[in-house]
């Protein structure tokens, strides 16, 4: 199964809407997703709006493609509970690191939860959901697509479920970077490069080394030391293929159902496994 988000905070958000949510209209949601039916979308005071594209259904008159209006919104949180939870954000120092450098602790939810709160979704009423379209079910296949299309966002901005609870990324940046730990981390990522210094020359200058006029020529060709009868293989690179996955599993390339990561990297495999007396 294709995968729509890699990150964990994406994969809590595709696990909550699982939870709550006819499998059947999921599974339809995943394919307009990755079909391209979405045509555009906007996130804008805390609320997706898209507009995707229905199906030409001659049985029920629908002879051209129409085009549909889906919002999302969730639940926000009031600014007197986000004054509270930035408080508790902002008395740990592994919270404002990880938020500072756009990533979020895995035990965010320990902020929130005094305050009776969630910042992930944990079931259907966090949601407030429409469409135009003509299907009275909620969520429809639209709203299913859209939902999956936020998943896949989150991983690339995971400040959007703080947007979406009624904080924009400013106001938290502003409020963690007040905490001593925050004031530190802040100036460290603001502070201006250090200018190149200029070197003398591109390459190492040689150096003059005696040789011993005792030295055969039996010494000269083969040296003191023999060389190793076998060399060690380099350890593979850390991170693989990062050309491949700096887009993600559904590229704007990419109109199918299955990731492309997925393909890529069993294609990759392949080929290794073909050519590996050659390596």
């Amino acid at each position: 199964m294709a995968q729509f988000s890699r990150t964990w905070w994406g994969k809590r958000f595709i696990s909550a809407l699982e939870s709550f949510t006819d499998s059947g209209r999921l599974s339809r949601g995943r394919s307009y997703a990755s079909g391209g039916k979405i045509k555009s979308y906007e996130i804008k005071n805390g609320a997706v709006t898209a507009k995707v594209r229905g199906s030409v259904n001659p049985y029920f008159g629908v002879y051209t493609e129409p085009l549909y209006t889906t919002t999302i919104e969730m639940q926000p949180i009031s600014a007197a509970n986000w004054t509270k939870a930035i408080a508790a954000l902002s008395s740990r120092a592994s919270f404002v690191a990880k938020l500072l450098m756009n990533e979020i602790p895995d035990n965010v939810e320990e902020a929130f939860r005094p305050l009776k709160l969630h910042l992930l979704p944990h079931r259907q009423a966090d949601f407030k959901t429409d469409c135009s379209c003509p299907d009275w079910s909620n969520p429809c296949k639209h709203i299913a697509g859209v939902y999956y299309l936020l998943a896949s966002q989150l991983d690339q901005d995971p400040f959007l479920l703080f947007e979406l609870r009624g904080l924009s990324r400013d106001d938290l940046k502003v409020e963690l970077a007040k905490s001593p730990l925050g004031q530190a981390l802040s100036d460290e990522m603001t502070a201006q490069e250090q200018e190149p210094v200029p070197s003398g020359a591109y390459y190492t200058q040689p150096q003059m080394v005696s040789v011993s006029d005792q030295m055969t020529l039996r010494e000269y060709w083969q040296g003191q030391k023999r060389l190793p009868q076998t060399i060690d293989v380099a350890n593979p690179v850390g991170v693989s293929g990062i050309l491949v996955k700096k887009q993600g599993d559904y590229p704007a390339f990419w109109h199918k159902d299955h990731s492309f990561i997925d393909v890529m990297e069993d294609l990759y495999e392949r080929v290794k496994t073909k050519n590996r007396d050659l390596i």
